[in-house]
């Protein structure tokens, strides 16, 4: 049977699948965001809206999971503690700022519901706390690619497959 080790996920694994969920949600929601801005759509605002906030519960959940993934690659070979110290101090910020993005979207998802005045200048200050949260958990991202993925680490020189190499002796 092709399938007779049934993978179970831990919380490495969880850690690892829901990284992408904040980075990529505050993105396309700022997008959506600035569209139903843009559109005078409440409905469009209410979809940038739910996006934050899944995203922030997204966040919440990779930060929980982090200490497990950290023990599972703190002893591998190539991992430096200091890469991984740098991540996670830096997740702390990123977490901070969608707390705030995914609250600030809650009261937004009830100011458009209830048709408030607010509305338009929320969705403004929304944009904007998504578009520093986004660069926050873009870093934090970056700086987790860095622990195990050494083609992306600062000042890696990784040779292509076709590249020749010359021998100047």
């Amino acid at each position: 049977m092709i399938f007779a080790k049934t993978a179970i996920m831990n919380q490495t694994h969880v850690h690892l699948l829901i990284t992408h969920l904040p980075i990529f949600g505050s993105m396309l929601g700022g997008f959506v965001l600035a569209h139903g801005l843009w559109t005078k759509s409440n409905q469009t605002k209410i979809a940038a809206y739910n996006l934050f906030i899944i995203s922030a519960i997204g966040a919440g959940i990779a930060y929980l999971t982090g200490e497990a993934a950290e023990e599972s690659v703190e002893n591998l070979q190539g991992v430096v503690e200091a890469t991984i110290e740098t991540h996670e101090e830096f997740a702390l910020f990123a977490l901070i700022a969608l707390i705030i993005l995914g609250v600030t979207s809650i009261i937004g998802l009830f100011l458009t519901i209830k048709k408030s005045p607010l509305t338009r200048t929320t969705s403004f200050v929304i944009l904007f706390i998504s578009i520093i949260s986004f660069g926050l958990v873009a870093r934090t991202g970056y700086l987790g690619g860095q622990i195990r993925h050494t083609e992306i680490a600062s000042g890696a020189n990784v040779p292509s497959e076709n590249s020749e190499t010359e021998d100047d002796d």
